[in-house]
């Protein structure tokens, strides 16, 4: 999509905040790009040049500005007028998969050649899968820089950088100052075991609602939301092993995130998931205009802005307990996944008050017999669907990770015994953020909609497309708050 360059003058000058990500603006005279949201001097029409990402305006010779750090703009949302590939691809890359890997392994993941993929991103992006990587490694190595106490070095592998030597180099080039330069002008921050993050996001923001949704669904053991309103939970990634923290920020549109040292290695990974966990790349305006249209739902809209939908950390971990969910209440299915966390899972060191153990791994309960999984409290037919389920995704024959195709996923899903259409699409909802996933066999949907068929709620909720996932969340919360 190209992008109108009057409009985005207009959201410059009036620093709206719903453009935030959504473009960024090079200043001539200055050679610095910043976010439409950047509280210096607004330039001149003629001095702005105009771009649909960092790697675009880098490209061109640009550099970040330190005052409203593009690093931290929210992302795009999946339906932002992106080709599938692209989008697969840029979650991908998002979440650290160049950093050990090879752009032809990504592009043979996504199913197309190595150069298709470059091509299409260049065409679409205006830039490389190597910028595209390089200025997501940078972005997060000047964060870190600027907002923790990690040594340089330190920073480097956090950030996915395999030389300190080549990071030092391209921090000079990107930022035209040494890392020590950048730690000095980012003042004092805290150190310790932890790593402290601030993730950005477009407000508003229904923080409450999204803890109350989570909190009713936590697997225990794995997460946790405590008594001062914030989500824990622990983390297994490659063979490290720790745990995290997240909260509102009180002073901005931000969430505040704490990560173990000892996960340093996946932070793009870890930042990546959260992202899609707590929906923080989702435009609310757009959504609430587009849905709002619609009686059913502009009281919820108008009474309760910025409800996202909840995605999922780990998408197996989602999928286990969506099949667990499978006609029981929430309550009994949080019980049930709480016994095979118990089961199954595998315990941790001391971590954080509530965080006990990692859920179980789909090698783990792909190799377990159904009479195991039944022991659990599970039917024959469930424990058979969940080690179905395990081994579909433990032998690659179905991705749940960030940027899978929800259309392949859903009917992978689908094949597999036990799997009907509204788990598959509720998973889509989650683990694939895909926000246009509808599971119209939902009895409380179709009550809301006043229709006794899911072909005919289907056809009542085609206005709402492409966002019908937050119309769901809007007819559930209005269902369990009695309104």
């Amino acid at each position: 999509m190209e992008l109108d360059p009057a409009a985005c003058y207009d959201a410059l000058c009036a620093r709206d905040r719903r453009f935030d990500g959504v473009f960024f603006v090079g200043v001539t005279t200055t050679g610095i790009y910043c976010r439409p949201i950047c509280p210096a001097r607004t330039p001149g029409r003629g001095r702005c040049q105009f771009f649909r990402r960092p790697a675009e305006a880098e490209r061109a010779g640009f550099r970040a500005c330190f005052r409203c750090r593009p690093e931290l703009a929210p992302g795009r949302a999946a339906v932002d007028s992106l080709s599938r590939l692209a989008t697969a691809a840029l979650a991908r890359i998002d979440a650290g998969d160049l950093n050990d890997g090879s752009v032809d392994g990504l592009a043979q993941r996504l199913g197309v050649s190595g150069r298709h993929l470059r091509r299409a991103l260049e065409a679409e992006l205006g830039a490389t899968p190597i910028e595209l990587a390089q200025t997501r490694r940078l972005a997060l190595a000047k964060q870190l820089l600027q907002d923790t106490a990690l040594p340089p070095a330190e920073v480097a592998f956090a950030a996915g950088f395999a030389s300190v030597r080549r990071f030092n180099a391209l921090v000079q080039q990107r930022f035209g100052r040494p890392p020590s330069a950048l730690r000095r002008e980012g003042g004092e921050a805290a150190s310790g075991d932890a790593i402290d993050l601030r993730l950005d996001y477009r407000p508003p923001l229904d923080w409450p609602a999204l803890l109350t949704f989570v909190r009713g669904r936590e697997v225990a053991g794995v997460e946790h939301v405590d008594d001062e309103g914030a989500y824990t939970r622990v983390v297994a990634l490659g063979d490290r092993v720790g745990w995290l923290r997240v909260s509102s920020d009180p002073a901005r549109p931000a969430l505040r995130v704490r990560v173990a040292l000892s996960l340093a290695p996946h932070l793009m990974a870890i930042v990546a998931r959260l992202r899609g966990l707590f929906d923080l790349d989702a435009h609310p305006d757009t959504i609430a205009a587009h849905l709002r249209r619609d009686p059913v739902l502009r009281a919820s809209v108008d009474a309760h802005p910025g409800l996202r939908v909840p995605g999922a950390f780990d998408g197996f971990e989602l999928a286990a307990r969506a099949v667990l969910g499978q006609q029981v209440s929430v309550r009994a299915a949080t019980t049930l996944c709480a016994r095979l966390v118990a089961r199954f899972g595998r315990p941790v060191p001391k971590s954080l008050p509530g965080l006990t153990a990692v859920f179980p791994a789909p090698a783990d309960l792909a190799a377990a017999t159904v009479a195991d999984v039944r022991a659990i409290g599970l039917p024959e037919q469930r424990a058979r669907t969940l080690v179905a389920l395990a081994g579909a995704l433990a032998e690659g024959r179905l991705d749940l990770s960030l940027g899978a195709d929800p259309a392949g996923a859903i009917a992978a899903l689908e094949a597999l015994p036990g799997i009907g259409p509204w788990t598959a699409q509720y998973i889509a909802m989650r683990a694939l953020r895909w926000p246009d996933a509808f599971p119209g066999g939902d009895l409380v949907v179709r009550r809301a909609l006043d229709v006794t068929t899911t072909r005919a709620a289907e056809a009542r909720t085609a206005a709402w497309r492409p966002w019908r996932a937050y119309g769901v969340l809007h007819l559930w919360r209005t269902a369990s708050s009695g309104g």
